[in-house]
């Protein structure tokens, strides 16, 4: 298909989205931004924090919003209501962005412009990729790279993220009653309403630390899980429970005799979820 000259996507298309806590300095964005100062790039901070400590930017390109409210994905939300950027790369404070990363975005968006959103692959502090991504640039996601998927791998078309209004789930997340799965949530979403989910074989940043889901204990991920697969799968919640028990002896995560408490915490997990769906109608 071709494409107009006024669809294509240039570099300052590109807006960064930065949720962040308690702030009062700019001093953060220097090690996320190697490659050039992080002034040079158009940015949008959302710091979590409280009246005592407040953050401000004397750059223009640099903006940034101190909110008073608590949780991951309120802060998503929030930069995504007052984001400027035709080209949307979610971040989180403690990430590094690698040489070339702009033109890489760039360069899959002009190819794909009518993509809703196109992962990217992420790196360790070794310099080794995070996860066994596809080797191959991908046109559809499937049930297994969108459960696969960091919030830091995500950018997104902002044409496409208005007209279908769709917002990360504020009961999944840090700080939230499920403190995991928001990606996954998210980008189901999309997939429902028949949206372009890409994936480009392309790294453009480092994380160094572990991921939420590596810190909890088996019963606090398969409780998370149970509510998680609930509001993806619905009904289905339990076969995907047991697709990632599979996974999880597979890989070693998880030993036989922990699958009966695993199963225990993923019922109480969807009990809870269909609780809160049951009081909020």
């Amino acid at each position: 298909m071709k494409h107009t000259e006024s669809s294509f996507f240039n570099d300052t298309d590109v807006e960064i989205l930065i949720s962040t806590m308690n702030r009062n300095s700019l001093d953060f964005l220097l090690p996320m931004f190697p490659i050039s100062h992080f002034s040079n790039f158009s940015i949008l901070i959302i710091n979590q924090t409280t009246s005592e400590t407040i953050l401000t930017s004397g750059f223009p390109n640099v903006r940034v919003i101190n909110s008073f409210e608590n949780g991951l994905s309120k802060s998503r939300n929030l930069a995504f209501e007052n984001a400027i950027g035709k080209i949307l790369v979610i971040a989180d404070d403690d990430v590094v962005y690698q040489e070339g990363f702009i033109g890489k975005i760039i360069n899959a968006y002009n190819k794909f412009p009518h993509a809703a959103v196109i992962n990217f692959c992420a790196i360790n502090s070794d310099g080794n990729l995070m996860k066994n991504y596809p080797s191959q640039s991908k046109k559809d996601l499937n049930t297994f790279d969108i459960l696969n998927t960091s919030s830091i791998e995500i950018t997104l078309n902002k044409s496409i993220l208005e007209q279908e209004k769709i917002r990360f789930d504020e009961n999944f997340g840090l700080g939230a009653i499920f403190e995991m799965g928001e990606e996954a949530i998210f980008l189901f979403d999309f997939k429902k309403k028949n949206k372009k989910l890409l994936f480009e074989p392309q790294i453009i940043v480092k994380h160094e630390n572990l991921s939420s889901s590596d810190k909890k204990s088996i019963p606090e991920r398969y409780y998370i899980q149970g509510a998680l697969f609930t509001r993806i799968f619905k009904r289905n919640y339990i076969f995907w429970i047991f697709i990632k028990l599979f996974f999880d002896l597979k890989q070693r995560k998880i030993e036989f005799r922990n699958i009966k408490n695993a199963l225990k915490s993923a019922k109480k997990g969807h009990q809870k979820f269909e609780r809160m769906q049951y009081e909020n109608k």
